[in-house]
């Protein structure tokens, strides 16, 4: 994959997870304290693909619809660091 095609798919990517659809009525929370991450999913569905959606943030995939958030740097994040 040439480097053009491939921001072109990262943009495509970007631009999905943007506008995916969530369900909520799955919603669980995990907090990993060793590692400041807050992992937030969407029901028990695996993603099939991984997007950087901001800075310390990606977002799960799996057709269309969003399956998890992943915040890294949590505590930044929020101010408490």
């Amino acid at each position: 994959m040439e480097g053009g095609e491939r921001l072109r798919e990262y943009e495509r990517a970007v631009e999905s997870a943007r506008r995916a659809i969530v369900d909520v009525s799955g919603l669980w929370l995990e907090y990993d304290r060793q590692n400041d991450i807050l992992y937030i999913n969407f029901g028990k569905e695996e993603a099939e693909e991984s997007v950087m959606v901001d800075d310390d943030i990606v977002a799960g995939l799996k057709g269309g619809r969003l399956t998890s958030i992943s915040i890294f740097n949590f505590k930044r994040k929020i101010g408490l660091e």
